[in-house]
């Protein structure tokens, strides 16, 4: 008898205390659903002189995560680059961006007020952020190289599925 009693009143001490702030943590993350998914999808590289930072780049895979042979899609990026050097790092020069060796089509400048940006982390007041488009990759996986001709280059990966697809099963 003692443990039936024991045992409802866990119960209903668990369900009565988890209810209320798991309806407000799912309102929270239903909410901001995009903001989330572009978190999974972001990366971050520095570049180093010395102990010190010099460039920072933030790149936010844009495009659905769903692979399909037939898509063609172009690959989009939402890049913010921090550096010591220049407030426009890639009209300046100095830095590039390469996909799987491959320059951008096309580098737009957004403003810090760009729609964009609204789901998008990492954004900070002394960043500058792009929009970038390169040609499509058929591959299921790909990788970033931020380049600078001072203080090396950083390479991120990215993958239109979920990474841990990507790996190699183990076998016992």
């Amino acid at each position: 008898m003692r443990n039936i009693v024991l045992t409802f009143s866990a119960m209903a001490l668990l369900v009565g205390c988890s209810s209320k702030e798991e309806k407000l943590l799912i309102q929270t993350y239903e909410k901001e659903k995009t903001y989330h998914y572009n978190l999974q999808k972001s990366e971050k590289i520095q570049l180093y002189n010395g102990e010190f930072t010099q460039a920072m780049l933030t790149a936010t895979y844009l495009n659905k995560k769903i692979y399909d042979k037939k898509n063609r899609a172009e690959e989009r990026f939402i890049v913010g680059v921090y550096s010591d050097d220049s407030d426009a790092p890639f009209t300046q020069g100095g830095y590039s961006l390469t996909l799987n060796g491959k320059v951008p089509k096309s580098i737009t400048l957004l403003t810090k007020e760009d729609r964009l940006l609204k789901d998008v982390s990492f954004v900070s007041e002394w960043s500058q952020f792009y929009l970038v488009t390169f040609a499509h990759v058929p591959a299921k996986s790909f990788k970033l190289l931020f380049k600078s001709d001072l203080y090396g280059n950083g390479v991120v990966f990215f993958a239109k599925v979920a990474k841990y697809t990507l790996s190699k099963k183990l076998t016992f």
